[in-house]
């Protein structure tokens, strides 16, 4: 096997861009070699479990899983620590015949021969991954102590840091860098979407924001606290002189094989700034609306009314339930050479080509309005308001809908009906509404289930009368599904997450109603009688086709 072909492999199965060949081959030359795989993974050019896969499919030995390593050393004492942490090797099992042993980089033929000479007998070698080796490593000779707590060890934060200075110095030294790599290698290996640093009196929790439920992980000791939040505002281009004030910021920065766009927002405590980090994957999102949740009849409904000529759609719900990839999905629907689209956002979450985006800035007067003013003389004939947050922006989008352009936007209400309330309440006239307002979509996430492990139950007879599932039963009998947890979904249960729905699309008798000014609770129930499915009871139905779990639904929805 040649490193050539380990390259090859890796652009072949798309875990390496041809982009980044140049960077690959000034690499090479400079290390004649010797410790690419290393370097792929260190610098983000490709992932571990890429560059693993890679290995083993140009060399024909087998990669390890987590728990093929042991707690307690194999190797022979006299082999040094020193050599063990360099060329990143550990020892999975002895006897007579043969040692086998863990290695990043089977094509390093020095280990080999090394560990030939101080063991005597033969070496079988197998894969392992950078982290995974690493962490036995320390498992193995680290006294207990885990990856975050030896870096903190190295972390000398006993001098004042109220010297802003001496706090740079500190940000930019090497244990606090790899601390802050390692809490970004974790959020991204988990799938997180939110990364949470929260200081108190005596430790700073660090939490991710996984399928939407925030779980904690191991943090530094209180000592690093300083010194984390410095380096992440460094790297965001914040002044980490100012701590009394909210700031935001962005980081880019390559992993794992991935671009990956952090949103960063800082914000004052008691104790220090608690920074919450948003993690946008370009590269994983998916911009479809059956991988969405969307079930085909709504699908059909929704593209419907985004075909028509001019109007308005609303996506409504609470913040972090998916209305900005909907929205994202709608205008990658209608991107055509023959449409000009124009969105003003705060922030641009996503990039698409073909697509102007406008990012808000409100210090220096760009609004939402001021913005939607000028975009219309831009003859656009789709525009996306990121949110309409007040009268004079709803104005604006319902003069833009009356004069032939079709205005996607979103709000934050409980359910479809809630949209027209809350426009009504703003102080939008009620025949302004109704002519423009061709649909409300309202939206949750729920987590999918794990289909690895899943376990099927089925419910009492009083579960599926109390909670409308009656129309679900074949046979006079219900197949509902329990989270479990394996390996593959990191023993949650839950793998990913998936929209729920409901669309009110807009007709005579709703718009009668509106211009009576009708509560929202009745606007609702004529939406059901005419057909809609409310959220509650499309979550009922992912949850009877084995999607979800009704605990999911019962957790993000009320039974309508």
């Amino acid at each position: 096997m040649s490193y050539q072909t380990f390259i090859n492999t890796l652009i072949t199965q798309q875990s390496l861009r041809e982009s980044d060949l140049n960077k690959v081959n000034k690499i090479q030359q400079q290390m004649q070699e010797t410790g690419l795989p290393l370097l792929l993974v260190k610098l983000g050019l490709c992932s571990e479990k890429d560059v693993a896969g890679a290995l083993a499919k140009v060399s024909d030995l087998s990669v390890l899983e987590p728990a093929d390593y042991p707690d307690s050393p194999v190797l022979p004492d006299d082999i040094s620590l020193r050599f063990l942490k360099e060329f990143h090797v550990v020892g999975i099992s002895a006897d007579e015949h043969k040692m086998v042993i863990a290695v990043l980089d089977p094509e390093n033929s020095f280990i080999k021969q090394a560990l030939s000479l101080k063991c005597e007998l033969p070496i079988e070698l197998k894969i392992g991954l950078l982290s995974d080796i690493d962490k036995a490593i320390e498992r193995q000779y680290g006294g207990g102590k885990s990856q975050m707590g030896q870096i903190t060890d190295n972390l000398d934060a006993s001098e004042s840091l109220d010297d802003i200075e001496h706090l740079k110095d500190l940000a930019s030294e090497a244990p606090v860098i790899r601390m802050v790599n390692l809490v970004f290698q974790r959020a991204l290996e988990s799938k997180a979407s939110d990364i949470h640093f929260e200081p108190f009196e005596n430790a700073l929790i660090i939490r991710l924001r996984i399928d939407g439920v925030l779980q904690q992980i191991e943090g530094p000791s209180v000592s690093a606290t300083a010194a984390i939040i410095s380096r992440i505002k460094l790297m965001a281009k914040l002044n980490i002189a100012e701590r009394r004030l909210p700031q935001d910021g962005r980081i880019k920065i390559q992993m794992q094989g991935k671009e990956i766009d952090l949103r960063v927002s800082t914000t004052p405590t008691m104790y220090g700034e608690s920074v919450v980090i948003r993690l946008l994957d370009k590269e994983n999102v998916v911009f479809d609306f059956a991988s969405l949740g969307f079930e085909e009849a709504n699908e059909k409904q929704f593209i419907q009314v985004l075909n028509k000529p001019h109007g308005i759609i609303l996506i409504t719900g609470p913040t972090g339930s998916g209305k900005s990839t909907t929205l994202y999905t709608a205008l990658s629907y209608l991107n055509t050479p023959g449409q000009k689209i124009i969105t003003v956002e705060d922030p641009v979450e996503y990039q698409l080509q073909g697509v102007n985006q406008i990012q808000a800035k409100p210090k220096i007067g760009l609004t939402f309005s001021s913005a939607l003013r000028s975009i219309v003389r831009q003859d656009p004939d789709i525009i996306m308001i990121g949110e309409m947050r007040d009268l004079e922006t709803a104005k604006i989008a319902v003069q833009s809908a009356l004069t032939g352009h079709m205005v996607l936007s979103t709000l934050h209400t409980n359910d479809a009906a809630g949209g027209l309330a809350r426009l009504l309440d703003m102080g939008l006239d009620d025949y302004l509404l109704t002519s423009t307002v061709n649909g409300i979509l309202a939206q949750r996430l729920v987590r999918k289930l794990c289909m690895h492990c899943r376990e099927p139950y089925q419910p009492p007879p009083e579960v599926i009368k109390e909670k409308g599932l009656t129309r679900f039963l074949k046979e006079g009998k219900l197949t509902l599904y329990h989270a479990k947890g394996c390996k593959e979904c990191g023993d949650i249960g839950y793998s990913g997450r998936l929209a729920i729905i409901e669309f009110l699309v807009m007709n005579d008798a709703l718009r009668k109603m509106v211009m009576e000014h009708k509560e929202s609770g009745l606007i609702q129930e004529e939406a059901v009688k005419g057909g809609m499915l409310s959220i509650y009871q499309d979550g009922l139905a992912k949850a009877a086709k084995g999607m979800t779990t009704l605990e999911e639904v019962l957790r993000v929805t009320t039974e309508v």
